[in-house]
């Protein structure tokens, strides 16, 4: 692993740290029933520098094989990759827990294999803690990392990196079964000691027999509003892409801000108006 020193003075890639104190593990894991927790995804520096003062977590989820690299899902997304947006987030936040996914593949062989990725995760980002996707059949994995000092949140209900055995996106919980299926994975989950439960693409009324079931944070998306918090793809909520989930809420529309100012720049480009007496250097006498 590199060490990097940079003036935060003058660099635009490294912000000069905030004068305020960054949230833990057991700070999140105690807001339970609380103020609800504000989290959000981010994959750069830049981003997490202006979602951080608002923010309660930081997720470096593996959506950003999608957001990012345009990929079809998130299962090519590898733990590289992760830990080089993992550790962007760290250092341009300064208040929110960052907690980065554990990608596809690096987790489900063996408690072993999970504790190695999880490892180098924290190691090499300075993230807080790392959330995998599975209920009870990944809680004796969730139990070897939490016994061994890494923070886990999980992830239940919808899981991404499931797409093709759950056979799509639809909602989950319809059916009697699946119903009582996930509410045994938030309880089995929660007693094997996660800190946090990311409920994904759940029915309403599932989601806050979930909520109302643990004794964890639940952070709902595509959930409930009685969640104990939510948490969405930062990009959908700012209308970065024409297509966004259903249970999006878009508060601003960057996609069309941005295409306008690119517009007005390419335009003056072509007419010479750019750049103008502000943005050229004179000769000195």
């Amino acid at each position: 692993m590199s060490t990097y020193t940079i003036d935060t003075a003058t660099s635009r890639a490294t912000p000069t740290p905030a004068p305020m104190k960054r949230l833990t593990v057991p700070a999140i894991r105690n807001r339970k029933g609380k103020e609800p927790i504000v989290m959000l995804t981010a994959y750069t520096m830049r981003m997490a520098e202006l979602l951080d003062p608002h923010c309660d977590v930081l997720l470096v989820g593996d959506s950003l094989g999608q957001v990012i690299y345009g990929l079809p899902s998130t299962l090519p997304v590898t733990l590289e990759m992760m830990i080089a947006h993992g550790a962007a987030v760290v250092r341009g936040s300064h208040h929110a827990v960052v907690i980065v996914d554990m990608p596809f593949g690096s987790y489900e062989a063996s408690p072993e294999r999970a504790f190695e990725s999880a490892a180098r995760v924290l190691a090499e980002t300075g993230a807080a803690g790392v959330k995998l996707e599975g209920g009870a059949t990944m809680a004796p994995v969730i139990e070897f990392l939490a016994r061994r000092g890494i923070p886990v949140m999980a992830h239940i209900g919808l899981t991404p990196q499931a797409v093709n055995a759950l056979g799509g996106y639809a909602a989950r919980g319809r059916s009697n079964a699946e119903h009582a299926r996930i509410i045994d994975d938030a309880r089995a989950v929660t007693e094997a000691g996660a800190f946090a439960i990311v409920a994904e693409g759940v029915i309403e009324t599932l989601a806050n027999e979930i909520t109302a079931a643990v004794s964890v944070p639940v952070i709902g998306i595509g959930a409930s509003a009685q969640c104990d918090g939510q948490v969405l793809v930062t990009e959908d909520m700012l209308g970065l892409f024409e297509r966004t989930p259903r249970f999006v809420r878009k508060y601003d529309d960057l996609a069309s801000r941005i295409s306008a100012a690119v517009a007005t720049y390419a335009a003056e480009v072509r007419s010479r108006d750019f750049p103008g007496a502000e943005q050229v250097y004179a000769a000195r006498d």
